[in-house]
């Protein structure tokens, strides 16, 4: 449940929990006891990609013609809410792992065959900023080149990579599924938060990729999956739940941490003027408390909102709105774990505590370039200001 530990009332997740956020509860309880390990190792423990996957998490948006679930974004939002509560790295690599396969969903039906022949549970990571180069050559492409941050590749089965098609005028972006026995992976992965994720680097020499197993990006962005049966999760444009693959990990984590940090301040006492206090009988400690979980239920609410709407077949009028979402979910939930942090004291400072390690992770998932603020409340405004049209006559001054 979504419970900070201060009310008795049952709180609702984001969304609609079902199956997936079901099994989400007893990954939690595998991941959660790792998630320091997986600090110092810079990745996740077999044991908790193994949960991660036993839950569903590789399957939930696999089409159902390859045993897979074509699940909801609400589930899938429940679902990564509660794993990431207990570690944040998990978190990021389940969302990917689910999100993946969505995208995956685009390729042409050879290709759909090729990655889930062996079953749905394939695990797919993916780089989307396209640093290699691609070279057309019958009944293909060569690609070649290095890819950055490819969270949770050293357990992945594919790696769907980008490269700008050659030779023509206006810039095309392509992706491109590649095996993972295909892949040399570099360690690169040295980070301040998100440590676990082991987003290392992908490094690839001129490796053959049949035609069946690319597709275009305005396939994807056109939200048109091919031959797939027509349920929501595979008609739905990327630009309109994209946020939701690095937000949502986000909010379980500083949802962890206000947990963490309203039942360890609970307990906190003081002595002021020689006199024993409870720490929360202070008016910053309850600032904090009120400040914090309001921030993190109004990012909860929002992620919801655009989940429910991708699941009711919401259409490309609100990708603007989203978009500004995305970005102040991202602003909102660094604020309320610096808070918790702030608000901490020396404690806050304590490698490792539940609300430092969030305070790391949060930052890190926000800084994710897909939730730039400038670029994504500027499509929002520029959609909003466009229907205004030019004024007819000067408008009168206010200041």
């Amino acid at each position: 449940m979504w419970d900070i530990g201060v009310s008795t009332i049952p709180e609702p997740r984001p969304g609609q929990p079902g199956p997936l956020a079901a099994a989400a509860v007893t990954a939690r309880s595998v991941v959660e006891p790792l998630a320091l390990q997986a600090d110092r190792d810079r990745q996740l423990a077999s044991k908790a990609v193994e949960a991660l996957t036993d839950a569903g998490f590789s399957r939930h948006f696999v089409p159902r013609r390859f045993g897979g679930s074509a699940g909801t974004f609400s589930d899938f939002v429940a679902a990564t809410t509660e794993v990431s509560q207990g570690c944040a790295a998990a978190g990021w690599c389940a969302s990917l792992f689910a999100s993946h396969a969505r995208l995956a969903a685009y390729l042409p039906a050879e290709g759909q065959q090729a990655v889930w022949r062996e079953g749905p549970d394939a695990r797919i990571s993916a780089g989307f900023v396209p640093n290699g180069e691609a070279r057309s050559v019958s009944g293909g492409w060569r690609l070649s080149g290095s890819w950055n941050f490819i969270s949770g590749v050293d357990f992945a089965h594919w790696v769907l990579l980008t490269a700008w098609e050659p030779g023509i005028a206006e810039k095309r972006l392509r992706f491109f599924a590649v095996p993972r026995r295909d892949c040399a992976v570099e360690d690169t992965w040295f980070t301040v938060g998100l440590r676990g994720t082991g987003s290392r680097t992908v490094i690839l020499d001129d490796v053959f990729v049949p035609v069946a197993r690319t597709f275009s990006q305005a396939v994807l962005l056109a939200g048109t999956a091919p031959e797939t049966e027509p349920v929501g999760c595979h008609g739905v444009p990327l630009r309109l739940v994209n946020g939701l693959t690095m937000l949502t990990p986000a909010f379980g984590s500083a949802l962890g941490a206000l947990s963490a940090w309203t039942g360890w301040i609970g307990r906190k006492t003081e002595v002021l003027m020689g006199r024993t206090v409870q720490a929360a009988e202070k008016p910053s400690v309850q600032s904090v408390l009120a400040r914090a979980s309001f921030a993190i239920d109004a990012a909860g609410l929002l992620l919801g909102r655009i989940a429910a709407q991708a699941d009711a077949g919401a259409g490309p009028q609100t990708v603007p709105r989203n978009h500004r979402d995305f970005a102040l979910i991202a602003e909102t939930l660094t604020e309320a774990v610096d808070r918790l942090q702030h608000g901490s004291g020396a404690r806050g400072q304590l490698e490792g505590s539940a609300v430092e390690r969030a305070w790391r992770d949060v930052h890190a998932a926000a800084s994710h370039a897909a939730l730039e603020f400038d670029s994504n409340v500027g499509v929002y405004a520029r959609s909003v200001l466009a229907t205004a049209g030019p004024t007819t006559k000067e408008e009168p001054s206010h200041g």
